[in-house]
C-alpha cells in the first residue's frame, strides 16, 4: 500500500513531468536509472511469470516510441506505416523479396520485419515462395488495386472515350495517372484490329514518368523546383538514347510538351512503338491524367497522317476534361488544337 505522503507528492506533479516520467518508464530510461527497493526479497511467482512477457512488450514499446520520433507525427502509426512500406518495396523489377533486405531497406529489426511480413501473409497481401523465407505480392493487394480503379470517377467517365477513339483510330487507347516518379495505365480500350493487337498493356502497368511521354505530359504542371525534389539524382536512368539525361533536359521536354498541348514519341522509349498523348484537367485546372493513342510501329508518318490522329486525341482528352468539370482556357493548346479542323490530304 502506498504511504499517504506518495499520493500528496503524485497529485502535486505536473501533466508534464508526469508524461515524461511515463514516456521513460515506457522506453526502459526510467527502470535503467531506478533502484530495485528490495533487492534481497526474492522474486515472486508472478514476478517471474511476468518477465518475459514485460521484457517483449517493453521491447514492443522502445521500437514503437523509437518510430513515433522518427515518424515526427503523433498521428501516424508506426506498424501500420512498416508495414505498407513493406508493400511498396515490391516491383515488378523486384518481384521476391525476403526480410534481412526489406530490413535493411526499412531500417527496422528482423525480428519485427519478419512479424510484419506473417500478419501481411496472414491478410492475403503477401505469399511465401516455394515455402521459403521469401515473399511476393499476393491477391489482396490486386483487390485492393481493382477497387480503387473502380472508384474513379477518372476511368468510370474516361473508358466510354476511350472505346469511341479507339473505334475512330482502330488504335488501342490508354488512360494513366503519375505516381510520383512513374506512370500507372488505369484503364484502356484495346483495339479489334488483328494486325494492331500484339501490343498489349495490361491496367495496372507501370513505367518510368521521365522516360515517357505520358509522364513528361502529367509532369505538365510542375516548376523546375518540384521536378528537381523529384529527381534529386544528377543523373537519370537512361533507358534508351533518346531518355533525357537530367532533370534540367527532362524539364525542357516537359516545357515543350506543355507548349504544345500534347506530345508525341517515335520509339523513343520501347523499338517499333510510337504513342500521342494528351492531358486530361479536372475542375481545378490541374492535370489529372493522360489520354494515349499506342501506335504498332517506330513512326507516326508524315505531317498529313500525324496531324488527324494528333487532334483526335487532343478531343479526347478534352471531352474527358470538360466531363470532369474543367473549363478550358483560351490559351488551353489542348483546346485549341481539338477545335482544329484537320486539313484534308491533296
Amino acid at each position: 500500500m502506498i504511504p499517504s505522503r506518495y499520493h500528496a507528492d503524485l497529485t502535486t506533479m505536473t501533466v508534464e513531468t508526469a508524461a515524461k516520467m511515463a514516456k521513460e518508464e515506457q522506453t526502459g530510461a526510467g527502470r535503467k536509472r531506478a533502484k530495485p527497493r528490495n533487492a534481497a526479497a526474492p522474486a515472486s511467482q508472478d514476478d517471474v511469470a511476468m518477465s518475459h512477457s514485460e521484457r517483449i512488450a517493453s521491447s514492443d514499446a522502445a521500437d514503437s516510441a523509437e518510430e513515433d520520433n522518427a515518424s515526427g507525427s503523433t498521428y501516424l502509426v508506426p506498424g501500420l506505416e512498416r508495414g505498407l512500406r513493406i508493400l511498396a518495396e515490391f516491383s515488378a523489377r523486384e518481384p521476391v523479396l525476403g526480410a534481412p533486405e526489406l530490413s535493411k531497406r526499412i531500417g527496422i529489426p528482423r525480428t519485427t520485419t519478419f512479424r510484419l511480413l506473417q500478419t501481411l501473409e496472414a491478410l492475403g497481401f503477401l505469399e511465401r515462395v516455394n515455402g521459403d523465407r521469401y515473399f511476393r505480392l499476393s491477391v489482396a493487394v490486386l483487390r485492393l488495386g481493382f477497387e480503387y480503379l473502380n472508384s474513379l470517377e477518372l476511368t468510370d467517365v474516361g473508358t466510354p472515350i476511350l472505346e469511341r477513339l479507339r473505334d475512330a483510330t482502330g488504335l488501342s487507347t490508354h488512360l494513366l495517372i503519375r505516381d510520383q516518379r512513374d506512370v500507372v495505365f488505369v484503364a484502356k480500350a484495346q483495339t479489334h484490329a488483328p494486325m494492331f493487337s500484339s501490343v498489349k498493356v495490361h491496367v495496372g502497368t507501370r513505367l518510368p514518368a521521365h522516360a515517357t511521354v505520358h509522364g513528361q505530359v502529367l509532369m505538365g504542371d510542375m516548376s523546375f523546383e518540384e521536378l528537381r525534389q523529384l529527381y534529386p539524382e544528377p543523373q537519370l536512368e537512361r533507358f534508351t538514347e533518346r531518355t533525357p539525361a537530367t532533370v534540367e533536359e527532362l524539364y525542357g521536354r516537359v516545357r515543350e510538351s506543355a507548349a504544345l498541348g500534347y506530345a508525341l514519341s517515335e520509339a523513343s522509349f520501347e523499338r517499333g512503338i510510337s504513342v500521342v498523348s494528351a492531358p486530361v484537367r479536372d475542375q481545378s485546372g490541374k492535370i489529372a491524367a493522360a489520354l494515349t493513342v499506342t501506335i504498332p510501329r517506330s513512326d507516326i508518318g508524315e505531317a498529313e497522317e500525324r496531324e488527324p490522329l494528333v487532334i483526335a486525341v487532343c478531343q479526347a482528352a478534352l471531352e474527358l476534361s470538360e466531363r470532369l468539370s474543367y473549363r478550358p482556357r483560351p490559351d488551353d493548346p489542348t483546346a485549341v488544337l481539338a477545335r482544329r479542323k484537320p486539313v484534308a490530304a491533296h
